[in-house]
């Protein structure tokens, strides 16, 4: 899975005109199932990302996880985050996960990062969404459960 994190002092996702998903300070995850993903790296992304130490400490270091500040997080299914823009111009997206197994995989993840006791929104899969943000920061992290 590949996931793009944000951390936001604030995020929502539309819909038809309507906010579906909202966050206050958290994190905004953009995330993609990739073609041969599976539960396991779901699992292992929603652990990394609650422990990820991206927010300030009281020395103003980045030392504390979502978990440790409360804070929420707002995903948002991205299958742009495959593109492959090896050839030509217009990227492909052949890599990412078939769309039904896409959006199994994408609602496992999110309920498994509320399962570690954050506090989630969502958008709507396979949606034309309008994402909003305040990136605080700016702190913006990539992550390939393939590189881990």
């Amino acid at each position: 899975m590949r996931a793009l994190i944000q951390r936001v002092s604030e995020a929502s996702v539309t819909v038809d005109g309507e906010i579906i998903g909202e966050t206050g300070p958290g994190l905004l995850i953009l995330i993609c199932a990739m073609q041969g993903d599976s539960e396991a790296q779901a699992d292992h992304l929603a652990a990394k990302i609650s422990k990820l130490r991206i927010f300030k400490d009281e020395a103003g270091k980045m030392n504390r996880s979502v978990l440790d500040t409360g804070g929420s997080a707002l995903i948002v299914s991205q299958f742009t985050l495959a593109a492959d823009t090896r050839r030509g111009n217009r990227p492909g997206f052949s890599t990412a996960a078939a769309p039904a197994e896409g959006e199994r995989l994408y609602e496992y993840f999110a309920g498994r990062l509320a399962g570690l006791g954050v506090k989630t929104a969502t958008g709507k899969f396979g949606a034309d969404m309008k994402v909003r943000l305040l990136n605080d920061g700016p702190v913006t992290i990539w992550m390939d459960t393939e590189d881990a």
